[in-house]
């Protein structure tokens, strides 16, 4: 049985988001395709994603020492654990979110610093870091209001360039992006633009390319 996690990385609604409804045209698609899979889904602005605060911080030197947490400690790194446990436990993880600002939006980094663990899913050697989470398949649906693809802006464009960057020092090199841009340029053609963008999500769904190869 396949595990897909569908990360949500917007603050608005489904019907309201371009991004998190390209990302469940892509989960539609898929679990028609592969009926057996196990669909969870995690809300990055609705569940709990702590940020590597003065608590976090803190908390892990105690752990080190073996010395005694204080509550906000205890519950924001043992969330922590339960982030990257259920990352590591997903063979197919679907990312969606918008461009913001040449990048994506702030808790979408938090959950990229929540699975980022020496240990557990990367690990440094002699050698340099080498990543530990191989073997799985990200799916990043992101929305643009312009378009950044190529040109002058692509030097700006600092959002799926990251997530392929990030995922790769995690070990994870199998990575599709799936685009739907110029959303913003004219809004009549908002809902084309989607339209075309879902079928291609849809498409990739399909494709034998997504089952995890390891």
């Amino acid at each position: 049985m396949t595990k897909v996690l569908f990360v949500k990385g917007n603050p608005k609604g489904t019907d309201q988001s371009y991004s998190l409804r390209l990302g469940q045209s892509f989960v539609d698609a898929y679990t028609a395709e592969h009926p057996d899979a196990q669909i969870t889904e995690l809300d990055l602005y609705e569940d709990h994603i702590p940020l590597i605060d003065a608590d976090v911080m803190t908390g892990w030197g105690k752990l080190a020492q073996q010395t005694e947490l204080s509550h906000h400690e205890a519950t924001k790194v043992q969330r922590l654990g339960v982030l990257v446990d259920q990352f590591l436990e997903s063979d197919v993880i679907v990312l969606a979110a918008p461009m913001w600002n040449f990048g994506y939006p702030p808790m979408v980094k938090a959950y990229m610093d929540a699975i980022a663990v020496a240990g557990k899913t990367f690990k440094y050697t002699a050698e340099g870091p080498v990543g530990l989470a191989g073997g799985k398949k990200v799916v990043v649906t992101e929305a643009r209001g312009g378009f950044w693809s190529e040109g002058p802006a692509q030097n700006m464009e600092h959002s799926q360039s990251h997530l392929r960057a990030f995922f790769s020092f995690l070990g994870i090199t199998d990575v599709q992006v799936l685009l739907a841009e110029g959303l913003a340029y004219d809004p009549s053609k908002g809902e084309e633009i989607f339209a075309a963008a879902a079928t291609r999500a849809q498409q990739a769904a399909q494709a034998q390319a997504l089952v995890p190869t390891a």
